[in-house]
């Protein structure tokens, strides 16, 4: 089935050769001039991926990525043409997966698209064992739908890289992660990466984690080695639980 990309770019040109470049690759793609167009869009159904263009005549594209669509749960590319190193930290601070500079190779974003949508679509519940919810230090994190609950009932979402980046650490409890090794591990197919983003990751993923009552260090900083998630991990199926995930 095709995968549907929901575009958001004000300027026409560089949405046609967007929108040709994907259609010719197998995607089906909805244009977006404005934040409200997208928002009713979104209300209506949600897109497999969106790729956002930060200058927005209605919004920020930070803004509506932190405050609206952040939320949505769906992976989010952003395509810039603001390369400073700082816009594309911001950026990958406020949840997006991958951030592409223009002008880009075409083959280049078909390329990062794909990723992120295996990345989303390696946890589903249609490829997931029956081992896909992990209980660790007052939290109970549901991988198939990048959902974090405490033992207090709060509810927090994560984007697609930090629900890849949480399940890599519980997988390997007590092991030292490089941060190259890290970087590897979630990047998948990318074409282009830089060393701070594991690092702001890996910041984001434990602001929200502090977010429980349960206030102890989850994940040590190794200085001059990497990083090790320490607390213990029950893993569980949907079946062993007194609940499944919250609607």
């Amino acid at each position: 089935m095709s995968k549907t990309v929901y575009l958001l770019e004000d300027d026409p040109g560089v949405a046609a050769v967007i929108e040709r470049v994907l259609v010719n690759n197998g995607f089906t793609v909805q244009w977006f001039q404005s934040r409200v167009t997208v928002l009713a869009a979104l209300r209506q159904a949600k897109p497999d991926v969106f790729l956002v263009d930060l200058g927005l005549p209605d919004a920020d594209g930070l803004n509506l990525i932190r405050e609206e669509i952040g939320q949505s749960g769906t992976p989010i590319i952003i395509v810039s043409g603001r390369g400073d190193i700082m816009d594309r930290i911001v950026g990958l601070e406020l949840g997006a997966d991958d951030y592409i500079v223009k002008p880009f190779e075409p083959r280049e974003l078909v390329a990062r698209v794909r990723a992120v949508l295996r990345r989303s679509q390696s946890h589903s519940p249609a490829t997931e064992g029956i081992q896909d919810i992990a209980k660790f230090a007052g939290w109970t994190a549901y991988f198939a739908s990048s959902l974090l609950v405490s033992d207090t009932g709060d509810e927090i979402h994560l984007s697609t890289a930090e629900n890849t980046l949480l399940r890599i650490f519980v997988q390997a409890t007590g092991r030292i992660l490089s941060r190259e090794a890290l970087l590897n591990l979630t990047a998948g197919d990318r074409l282009e990466n830089f060393d701070r983003s594991v690092d702001v990751r890996v910041s984001r993923l434990r602001r929200k984690l502090k977010h429980c009552d349960n206030q102890q260090e989850i994940i040590r900083t190794i200085y001059g080695a990497g990083y090790v998630f320490v607390a213990h991990v029950e893993w569980c199926s949907t079946n062993t639980l007194d609940h499944t995930r919250p609607e």
